[in-house]
């Protein structure tokens, strides 16, 4: 294989949960009476470590405002999960069991909290599948390479072996800070053509065709 080590962003690469963030933020922006933000700001900062989006979205508040909106927002999408649950794109369940059978080395890097992916995980039953995963809390948000470069030597695999998947810039750009390949999927937080502009070796429209790809380069 060219690559032994697979790592994926969560939302909008694998979670469907694109609409579920968006919605916990408003509620969030409405609560705390903060400027109101266009769905289009909201989406663009997913990816990103929730500090390191609050800092975009209002760049003006003191850190100690910022982590009264992370909290905040956390308390709104855990009331919001508890009613729908984590939920998985088509086909995605299918691929990662196919690739875990395939002995690939697979894990998660997002900008998720420890205690959300945790949940996230044990709810669509993907726990057993994934080798490690690192979060947002625990390391330098997208698109500083650390999460990539803690994954990479806690399973000692080299950049040249690593593949980060996801569906954003950041994913994309952290991937190139970490001297890893990187693909990409266009039905997340950003579209084609933006994400074209950093060259990633594939962008998919559907994540099934992933396991094709990788037995053909």
């Amino acid at each position: 294989m060219r690559f032994q080590l697979l790592v994926f962003d969560w939302d909008g690469t694998l979670s469907d949960s694109l609409s579920q963030i968006v919605e916990s933020l408003q509620d969030m922006i409405t609560v705390l009476q903060l400027e109101q933000r266009s769905v289009e700001e909201l989406r663009n900062i997913i990816g990103l470590g929730l500090d390191e989006g609050m800092s975009l979205l209002y760049p003006h508040l003191t850190a100690s405002q910022r982590v009264k909106l992370t909290q905040s927002y956390h308390h709104h999408y855990r009331a919001t999960s508890i009613q729908t649950g984590a939920r998985l794109y088509d086909g995605v369940r299918e691929t990662i069991q196919l690739l875990h059978r395939q002995g690939y080395f697979l894990a998660v890097a997002t900008g998720k909290s420890r205690s959300g992916l945790q949940r996230s995980l044990e709810e669509t039953g993907l726990k057993r599948y994934f080798h490690t995963t690192c979060c947002a809390d625990e390391a330098f948000s997208k698109p500083h390479p650390q999460m990539l470069e803690e994954i990479m030597r806690e399973l000692a695999i080299s950049p040249g072996q690593t593949l980060m998947i996801g569906d954003s810039e950041y994913d994309l750009l952290m991937a190139a800070n970490a001297g890893v390949y990187a693909a990409a999927v266009n039905y997340g937080v950003h579209d084609v053509q933006r994400l074209l502009e950093f060259k990633p070796l594939k962008c998919f429209d559907n994540l099934e065709d992933l396991p094709g790809w990788l037995s053909i380069i």
